[in-house]
C-alpha cells in the first residue's frame, strides 16, 4: 500500500512523524507539501517527496493529515484541497488529526460527518456542518479522526483498520 501525508511548515511535529514512521514499517509513504523541506513548530525539519500541484491520488491507498499549524498553509492550495475531496469522494481511507479537519472543512466534505479535532477549531468543524465529538478517536466509515498528539496511539492504530 501507499500513503499520502499533506502538510506545511509548522505542522505539529508528533502528529506528522508518529504516522509517518509507523506507517512506513510497512508500507511506502510519501510526503507532499508547498516546497522541498518543510520545518514543524518544534522545529524539526521533513524532506517532502513531491509537491500538492504533483499529486496524482489514484497512486495512493490512504490519506494522512497531521495538525499545527501546516494546515493553514494546506488548506490554501487548490490542489491540496482537491487532493483530499477526491480521496473522500472516492471512500479512501483518510486520517485527520488536530488542526488536520481544516483542510477537509475546505474541501466541503465535512457536512453530516462525525469527527473530532483541536478544541480551537472545533467551532469551525460545527460550522460546515460536522457532528463535533470530543473523543480520543472517533471513526465515521473511511474517516478517522483525532484530536491532539496524546491520541497518536489511538489515531493510528483506528486508521490501519480500515485496511484490513
Amino acid at each position: 500500500m501507499k500513503f499520502l501525508i499533506l502538510s506545511a511548515d509548522g505542522f505539529e511535529d508528533l502528529e506528522l512523524f508518529y504516522p509517518y514512521h509507523r506507517l512506513s514499517e510497512e508500507h511506502e509513504v510519501e510526503i507532499a507539501s508547498n516546497k522541498d523541506n518543510i520545518t514543524g513548530k518544534h522545529g524539526y525539519g521533513a524532506e517532502t517527496d513531491l509537491k500538492f500541484e504533483e499529486i496524482d491520488p489514484e497512486e495512493y491507498d490512504g490519506l494522512v493529515l497531521p495538525g499545527g499549524n501546516g494546515p493553514e498553509t494546506v488548506r490554501q492550495n487548490e490542489k491540496a484541497v482537491e487532493t483530499a475531496k477526491e480521496f473522500m469522494e472516492q471512500d479512501k481511507p483518510v486520517a485527520s488529526i488536530c488542526h488536520g479537519i481544516q483542510v477537509l472543512i475546505s474541501a466541503e466534505v465535512v457536512e453530516g460527518r462525525e469527527a473530532t479535532c483541536w478544541r480551537g477549531v472545533a467551532d469551525d468543524l460545527k460550522a460546515a456542518g460536522g457532528i463535533y465529538k470530543n473523543q480520543s478517536v472517533v471513526v465515521d466509515s473511511n474517516l478517522v479522526t483525532s484530536r491532539h498528539p496524546g491520541d497518536l496511539n489511538n489515531f493510528v492504530k483506528e486508521y490501519l483498520k480500515l485496511f484490513k
